[in-house]
């Protein structure tokens, strides 16, 4: 979880990812920020986020996304 909270926090060090559950909803996060992390969480976790699983739901918190990190990890 660190490894991805360092990474959120280089797109908006401004934002508390540890307590912000509506990243998308408010717009904290743009399509941009998206494709940025899907191809961070790529590198440092060595897993692909299928366009399908591009969703808000799974990209409105820090603990959302790094469910479905741990869920794809364990998909392979």
């Amino acid at each position: 979880m660190e490894e991805l909270l360092a990474i959120l926090e280089e797109l908006h060090p401004e934002v508390d990812f540890k307590t912000c559950h509506t990243l998308v909803d408010d717009k904290i996060i743009d399509s941009f920020d998206i494709v940025s992390l899907v191809a961070e969480i790529h590198s440092e976790f060595d897993v692909a986020i299928p366009a399908e699983e591009i969703i808000p739901e799974n990209f409105n918190s820090a603990e959302a996304l790094y469910r479905l990190i741990e869920r794809l990890e364990n998909e392979d």
